[in-house]
């Protein structure tokens, strides 16, 4: 764990994997559920199998701190209570902060991948600011209603289409107003179907998401 501080000077920790001297630095952006074991785990085969150089920043710090929360619903309220607590500007800076600790070991460029909640967070990180190279969300929701944002770096966006928080409509939205975006859906995943540690994890459907994920950061970045 590491402390970093955005622009406002707000002070958060974040959890740092890899070798500062990896070819291939990216921002990694937590469910509403904190920096869990799983997303900690993310960070962790980025840097070990992959070799990047990853952050992943404590977002709900702006409200409470050391925030871990179950794969429940009393997770998910908790998790939904802390979100609407913070503002998103407050959001994209805490990443951009984070960015900014990459680029100081010398990457030139820098990724953004976001689960659920931090998908939302990628989203607005590549259309609200010039600091990634490149940006993928997994199960992002609410990126539909942002769309007519436009990227200011390549994205790839992985939906469920089984996922009942996302409907289908969502995504015919974004591909309607961003059609650069590059759009995954794997048809037979729910929600969350990239962590194990819910009842909704589809490995096949992880797998192939994880595997474009590294190609499309080694593309761009």
């Amino acid at each position: 764990m590491i402390t970093l501080t955005a622009a406002d000077t707000h002070h958060f920790a974040a959890y740092e994997a890899g070798n500062p001297d990896a070819g291939i630095a990216i921002v990694v952006v937590q469910e509403i559920f904190g920096l869990t074991h799983h997303i900690r785990a993310v960070c962790d085969e980025f840097a070990e199998h992959h070799g990047f150089h990853v952050i992943a920043p404590a977002l709900f710090d702006r409200v409470e701190r050391d925030v871990v929360l179950p794969y429940d619903e009393s997770g998910m309220k908790k998790g939904l209570e802390l979100r609407a607590k913070i503002e998103p500007e407050d959001l994209v800076a805490d990443v951009v902060a984070s960015a900014a600790a990459l680029r100081k070991h010398g990457h030139g460029k820098v990724g953004i991948l976001g689960f659920c909640w931090g998908g939302l967070v990628s989203w607005m990180a590549a259309t609200r600011t010039h600091d990634f190279g490149a940006a993928v969300a997994w199960y992002g929701g609410g990126i539909a209603a942002l769309s007519h944002e436009k990227p200011h770096c390549p994205v790839e966006l992985h939906f469920g289409g089984e996922d009942s928080h996302i409907p289908h409509t969502d995504i015919s939205t974004i591909r309607d107003n961003r059609p650069e975006a590059e759009i995954f859906v794997y048809d037979d995943a729910h929600h969350g179907f990239g962590c194990p540690d819910r009842a909704s994890f589809n490995k096949a459907a992880r797998d192939l998401a994880h595997e474009r994920t590294v190609a499309f950061f080694k593309e761009h970045l």
